[in-house]
């Protein structure tokens, strides 16, 4: 499904942070939100989320408004949040947090396999607390809650922050098959070529507003794009 955000205003207290997003991130296909720290990209997911109310605007999933609704209207809507505090259950093992996160209470042993594919961990500290896991393997755990179950749209906020390079070539590939199942991805990264890689398209955000969007791959190739919009050039963040 499409995910539109249209005009969409976000205040936080006294704070306007949003200041009317436009952008759309196309069914099946990978959309990246790029920005300096502080542009509002975190804001933008959790207002998507349902987590932060917009004040003003439009959000649509297809054809159904997400703008108003609670988070857990948005999450039976079929939208599932990665936050970048990864938010597990840390007294609780990894079977039991999968298990909470699994809609129709029970998990599917094909689904779980094909997480285990690429987060092999997981599998290994099956009976074990989430809370002595590494960072690493809390992400995965946190990123398999997303896909225990398939979901039209994911959102996901700075997954590889952290990791070490070989947990991050899993997550390439586990969400390059996400997308390829048909799912819509909304990431938010800070490893570019986490975002060169996985990315089909680009939003950039500065100050609460979208200021470029197009093909990911074509912003990756331009330099003198790269340094105007983000301040930096992608080939030195690797």
């Amino acid at each position: 499904m499409n995910l539109t955000l249209d005009g969409v205003h976000t205040h936080i207290g006294r704070y306007h942070i949003l200041q009317g997003v436009d952008f759309q991130a196309p069914a099946g296909l990978t959309t990246m939100l790029l920005g300096r720290n502080g542009a509002g990209k975190t804001t933008t997911l959790r207002t998507i989320m349902g987590l932060w109310r917009a004040s003003r605007g439009a959000i649509r999933l297809g054809e159904r408004r997400l703008d108003g609704a609670r988070a857990s209207d948005v999450a039976r809507a079929g939208v599932a949040y990665v936050p970048e505090t990864m938010a597990i259950f840390s007294d609780l093992s990894v079977r039991e947090n999968l298990l909470l996160a699994a809609r129709a209470g029970a998990m599917d042993e094909a689904r779980l396999d094909w997480i285990f594919g690429f987060f092999p961990a997981l599998k290994t500290f099956w009976a074990s607390r989430a809370g002595s896991l590494s960072g690493g393997q809390k992400q995965m755990l946190s990123i398999a809650r997303a896909l225990i179950e398939p979901r039209p749209l994911l959102l996901i906020d700075e997954p590889t922050k952290g990791l070490a390079p070989a947990i991050i070539d899993g997550l390439i590939a586990c969400l390059k098959d996400v997308k390829e199942r048909g799912a819509t991805i909304l990431l938010v990264e800070q490893n570019f070529r986490v975002a060169r890689e996985v990315g089909d398209r680009v939003a950039v955000m500065d100050n609460g507003r979208i200021v470029h969007a197009g093909e990911m791959a074509a912003l990756a190739e331009d330099a003198e794009l790269q340094g105007r919009l983000l301040g930096l050039s992608l080939d030195s963040h690797q």
